[in-house]
């Protein structure tokens, strides 16, 4: 009778281990859809982006005819372009993350009862061998088969890593649809922090170490508490991490380790009025020859494909008309450059565009 008892439980087991297995099989086809979802995303992205650098070979070459009406075409086009941009990259950021954000929320939620129903079998298992250390050579062959010592080990370490993971993406996401903003373009106070914090998420992968060079290093010396701000934030922390690159491509692996490449982000309240944002990299600076042009519609020292000369002026154009604030910058050769971003506290609503 007691054997009877244990081939129906043993049968059980058997099937809730073949429900275990199909649930995980799923989640691993609902991963393999999800990483399709975003190779599909990361394809029309590069496509959109191939689009906009035509577009602005065509708009170079007009300009080129139109040359007696250059300044004001510039400014018309900046407007136009930072508008439609921040339009289309807000909708497909913000439509991303909201693709993305389902199926990882739908497995993030169920990896918890993975976790639970792992524990428990694995708990019966145990409970199995204590009262019946001595089973049929059955079972033992095909525990020995299974090795179930390391696959008790082994199961709880892939859910960490897969909780791990689900709680990285969920985090990304987040910090995607917090950096458009598409739902917030009226102006209202924000976190500075926030968008800083956001922006760095994002760029994360551009501060990792390679073969080349050690990792970059941030430094964050935050003072205060103060999505069209961010796109600045983005701008500026791109072209010190291009300046930092080019930098390095020029010094041995060696001489980095010895000075190490940062950028150091310090935020202020100067005079009870004013938030001051300064973002400053240790590369080799801006030549004193082209200082002057950096905010210039289309100004780029940038090879073809890899900058439009639209970041800068875009973002000295949000700080000072939308954000009556100062933008600023401050480079030395050999040393490095600091851009100084300054907005007032208190902002007039009827003043912004």
């Amino acid at each position: 009778m007691d054997n009877q008892d244990d081939s129906i439980q043993i049968q059980e087991l058997e099937k809730t281990n073949r429900i275990l297995r199909k649930k995980l099989e799923r989640c691993e086809s609902e991963r393999r859809q999800l990483e399709t979802d975003i190779c599909t995303k990361e394809f029309l992205l590069k496509k959109v982006i191939c689009e906009l650098e035509d577009s602005r070979t065509d708009l170079q070459h007009r300009g080129q005819k139109l040359e007696n009406t250059l300044d004001s075409l510039h400014k018309m086009q900046a407007q136009m372009i930072q508008s439609e941009k921040m339009s289309a990259l807000g909708q497909m950021v913000a439509g991303i993350a909201h693709e993305i954000n389902n199926p990882v929320s739908f497995i993030y939620g169920n990896l918890s009862y993975i976790s639970q129903y792992t524990h428990d079998l694995l708990r019966l298992v145990e409970l199995y061998h204590h009262h019946f250390p001595n089973p049929p050579a059955e079972i033992q062959t095909e525990r020995k088969t299974v090795d179930l010592e390391f696959l008790e080990k082994d199961a709880i370490m892939v859910l960490n890593s897969m909780n791990i993971g689900t709680e990285r993406i969920r985090n990304i996401v987040l910090s995607l649809r917090n950096f458009s903003r598409l739902d917030e373009s009226e102006f209202k106070a924000v976190d500075i922090h926030e968008g800083i914090d956001n922006t760095l998420m994002i760029l994360q992968h551009r501060f990792k170490a390679t073969d080349k060079s050690p990792e970059i290093q941030v430094i964050k010396d935050y003072e205060c508490y103060a999505g069209q701000i961010n796109q600045v934030f983005m701008n500026i922390l791109v072209n010190a991490l291009d300046a930092l690159e080019e930098f390095n491509a020029k010094r041995t692996y060696q001489e980095i380790r010895n000075n190490p490449s940062h950028i150091t982000i310090r935020t202020s309240v100067v005079d009870s009025q004013w938030v001051q944002i300064a973002i400053a990299d240790n590369g080799s600076g801006i030549p004193e020859s082209i200082q002057k042009q950096i905010f210039n519609p289309f100004f780029t020292t940038k090879p073809v494909g890899k900058g439009t000369g639209m970041g800068m002026a875009i973002s000295y154009q949000i700080i000072t008309e939308k954000h009556g604030g100062k933008l600023e910058f401050f480079s030395t050769s050999g040393k490095g450059t600091e851009f100084m971003v300054k907005i007032p506290i208190q902002q007039q609503v009827s003043e912004i565009i």
